[in-house]
């Protein structure tokens, strides 16, 4: 989609460097990709909630009394 939009130059000129990309266009699709990125898993985890991560020892620590 072909638009037109004033962004501010500090903010172009902070993402082009901090992304890497060649172009403004390609810098504000990889800034609009993150953001809906880290949207889309901030909702996933408020719909779906946050688990404790086991670490090694407690996996294995659960595969063995599974075991028994």
């Amino acid at each position: 989609m072909k638009t037109t939009i004033d962004i501010p130059d500090k903010l172009l000129s902070d993402t082009l460097r901090l992304t890497g990309a060649g172009t403004k266009r390609d810098a504000v699709v990889q800034a609009l990709e993150e953001f809906t990125r880290r949207k889309a898993v901030e909702e996933i985890i408020s719909t779906f909630g946050t688990w404790d991560m086991l670490d090694n020892d407690e996996l294995e620590a659960a595969d063995l009394a599974k075991q028994s």
